[in-house]
């Protein structure tokens, strides 16, 4: 895997950005604008982390789980009745739960190690 070549991770960038920036247009509710800014920036982080670094199979654990964190933030922040935010949460959050676990698999199968018979 070379540095800054796998889609997914741009992917995973993108809806980052998209999630925070997209504050800027919506009507906030709940606690949506800190949410989905901080989760946003975090999936922007490890997805640009992964670019650089894209051997590390915790950082796509990582990446997943910030995803996970923002499909979930609807409910936890009190907007899930706010169709706007509510959605870019939940398909900005669902795109990098996808892309991380896509992500995940051929380094997971890089890192295996070969076993021997004896």
């Amino acid at each position: 895997m070379k540095k800054w070549m796998r889609w997914q991770d741009w992917v995973a960038v993108a809806a980052g950005l998209y999630a925070a920036i997209s504050t800027s247009w919506m009507t906030a509710a709940g606690a949506s604008m800190p949410l989905m800014i901080v989760l946003g920036i975090l999936l922007i982080a490890a997805g640009v982390w992964n670019l650089a670094v894209p051997h590390l199979t915790s950082m796509e654990g990582i990446q997943a789980l910030v995803g996970a964190l923002l499909f979930i933030s609807p409910w936890v922040g009190a907007y899930a009745g706010q169709a706007g935010v509510a959605w870019t949460s939940w398909i900005c959050g669902g795109i990098g739960v996808v892309v991380g676990l896509w992500a995940l698999a051929p380094v997971m199968r890089q890192h295996q190690v070969p076993h021997t018979s004896h």
